[in-house]
Parts: structure tokens; C-alpha cells; sequence
């Protein structure tokens, strides 16, 4: 068929396609508005609250004793073969073993992991990265070094470069929408994952265009496509935003010492530390919509019953696009979102089960 009567069949699904994104991009502007003005009076309680503070973050200047803890692991860094940037990670266990890498969300780091780097060292390669914009590893500045396509290949390029051909893959957060991508497009690398907390993008979007509740408890997203005041706003009151995700009384981490708190929090706190991490977001309709795909890798999904940013629905959601018994979810009654690090003991015994054939 000539080409240019391709094109002419063609465009009329191309001219459709443009409008519904520049719709959804009209629609993501109106809320990143109503979003910034709810964000804004929260700053500016923070604010008037604690006045000494200030506006302005402080920048930490000692890096905590605990992101310097040898018995976590080594730290090195990795030049990524694709890009030529360079990604600090930490290991631990023998590198003859099998690997397991884990990828973190927003906003933590490697630190995120610390229960899981010395829980599974005994059978497994265990390798917590910084990924692109957090932290040690390498930050553009500029939102296109930010697209799935390259966070892709960072994983591509980590694996490999560690010199491995497969790994166990493990995700939370904004770290398992990644996940679930990378085990799409590149399955041969991916002989199990284990994903907490994060949907997959085609679900998030069909999901939340039904479930009105999903988009208030994601109203964090349409702040985060907005130029420049996200990261105004999370400064503001010496981070405070920040440090109420972790040590909220209802959807926080219990008993986190403050040591432990400013390793989360050292990097961003850095100028320019917050742009990286919040070009994620900035990227996120970029590909809509996205289209639905059948996973096939083997993976355990675990959920937290109270969850504040996602719905329990989503598994079920998650579960419907799955190639039947190969997935293994748990909903874990009285967890909210950081279950890697509030219910860590019941996080491992699932991942010891789930791994059991890959220990031999």
C-alpha cells in the first residue's frame, strides 16, 4: 500500500490521539493548580507554625553516620554504558551469588533498604541503587533526562554492568512503576520481582478514571507538574512537607529515630536535590495513554491494607492483566506504605517463600 495512503488512513486516529493529549494535559494543568494552591496553605501553615525556621530549607551539611554505616554494605559507583552517567549503589553479599537489585521510590534513597540489604545478603547479591537525580548518583537537570525510556536502559545498564544477565528484582513506590516496565520490555533480564506499593501505568490510568477517591490521594502527581514551586514548596519550614510523609502519626514510619530521618532527607535537602527526583513526575503523562500489557514475569505484589496514596483496588486491577499463576499478592492487614520498613519481618517471610526454587 503506497505510503501516502497510509498516512491518509492514519490520520485521522493521529488527530484524535493529539486531542485526547492535549485534554489530558489541560485537565492535569486545572488540577496541578487547585493542587498547588492546597500544598501552598499547608507550607504556609508549616510555616507560621514554626516561624524560626523560616521560608527557606537549611542544606545539611554532615552527611548522617548511618548512610556511612559499613555493616549495610560498600558503597561504589557505576558508569552507566548508555548514558555515561555515573549511579552510587550499595552491596552487599558475594558477587557469585544471584542478584537482587532494588530500586526505591520518592523520596528516599538506597537507605530505604537497609532491612533487606542485610536480611538477604546470606543467598543473594544484594544491590540498593541511587537512582538517576537522587543523591551521589549523577542529576540532569533537564525534565527530558527523565523519560521511561532512559530510566529503562539505567536498569538495562546496571545489571549488566554489575555483570550479571538476570536479577530479582524488587520495587517500591514510584521504583515499581518502573519495574513493572522494565519486565515488560526486557523480561530475559527478570527472573522473579517483588513489588510493594506501586502500580503499573496502564492500571494507575484506567484505575483512577474510575475510582474517584484514587485521584484525591494522588493529588501529590499534579503538583509535581508544575515548574519549579513543588520544590519551593517542600523546602519550605526546613523541609517540613518532607518530614511529615515520614513521621506522620497515621501514615508514617513509627519509631524512626531522627538519625534515620536525615539520612532520607541529607540529599534533598542539597540545592538542586529536589529537581531531579521530581522530574519523574514531571514526565508522567508524557506517554499517555499508555497501552495495557500482559505481565508474565513471576512476582510477588504486597499491599498495605492503609495505604494513603493507593487504594487496595489496584490489586485486584493489577491482578486481572496477569497470565494466570504468576502472580502472588498479600494485603497486609494494618500497613500503610512503607511496609519495607514498618513490617519488614512479614515483608521477608513472604520473600523467603516466594523465593524458595532460587535457593538451591
Amino acid at each position: 500500500m503506497p505510503e501516502l495512503v497510509v498516512t491518509a488512513l492514519l490520520a485521522p486516529s493521529r488527530c484524535s490521539l493529539r486531542l485526547l493529549r492535549a485534554l489530558v494535559r489541560g485537565l492535569a494543568g486545572v488540577a496541578a493548580l487547585l493542587a498547588a494552591a492546597f500544598y501552598g496553605c499547608v507550607a504556609l501553615t508549616h510555616v507560621l507554625c514554626r516561624p524560626r525556621r523560616g521560608c527557606l530549607g537549611r542544606p545539611r551539611t554532615s552527611v548522617p553516620a548511618c548512610l556511612r554505616d559499613p555493616a549495610l554494605g560498600q558503597h561504589g559507583f557505576l558508569s552507566l554504558r548508555s548514558s555515561g552517567l555515573r549511579l552510587h549503589y550499595v552491596s552487599a553479599g558475594h558477587g557469585n551469588r544471584p542478584l537482587m537489585l532494588f530500586l526505591h521510590g520518592f523520596p528516599k534513597n538506597w537507605f530505604f533498604w537497609r532491612y533487606q540489604l542485610r536480611e538477604f545478603q546470606s543467598h543473594f547479591h544484594t544491590v540498593a541503587v541511587n537512582l538517576r537525580g537522587y543523591g551521589p548518583s549523577d542529576a540532569p537537570r533537564d525534565v527530558d533526562c527523565y523519560t521511561t525510556e532512559l530510566l529503562m536502559a539505567d536498569i538495562q545498564d546496571v545489571i549488566l554492568g554489575l555483570g550479571y544477565s538476570k536479577c530479582v528484582l524488587v520495587a517500591h513506590d514510584f521504583g515499581a512503576t518502573l519495574a513493572w516496565n522494565f519486565s515488560v520490555y526486557f523480561p530475559s533480564l527478570v527472573d522473579r520481582m517483588v513489588i510493594i506499593s506501586g502500580p503499573p501505568k496502564f492500571v494507575f490510568q484506567d484505575y483512577v478514571l474510575h475510582h474517584i477517591g484514587q485521584l484525591f490521594r494522588s493529588k501529590y502527581l499534579f503538583l509535581f507538574q508544575l515548574p519549579w514551586l513543588p520544590e519551593k514548596l517542600l523546602s519550605m519550614s526546613d523541609f517540613q512537607i518532607l518530614k511529615s510523609i515520614f513521621t506522620d502519626r497515621k501514615t508514617g514510619i513509627p519509631c524512626l529515630t531522627r538519625d534515620e530521618l536525615e539520612a532520607m532527607l541529607y540529599d534533598l535537602t542539597q540545592p538542586g536535590g529536589l529537581t531531579g527526583p521530581i522530574n519523574y513526575y514531571r514526565n508522567l503523562f508524557r506517554d499517555y495513554p499508555v497501552e495495557p500489557q500482559e505481565l508474565s514475569t513471576p512476582t510477588l505484589l504486597l499491599w498495605g491494607e492503609k495505604d494513603p496514596y493507593f487504594q487496595t483496588g489496584l490489586v485486584k486491577a493489577i491482578s486481572s492483566h496477569f497470565v494466570p499463576g504468576r502472580l502472588e499478592s498479600h494485603i497486609l492487614p494494618g500497613s500503610g506504605h512503607w511496609i519495607p520498613q514498618t513490617h519488614y519481618q512479614q515483608m521477608h517471610e513472604y520473600m523467603w517463600a516466594f523465593l524458595q526454587d532460587l535457593l538451591g
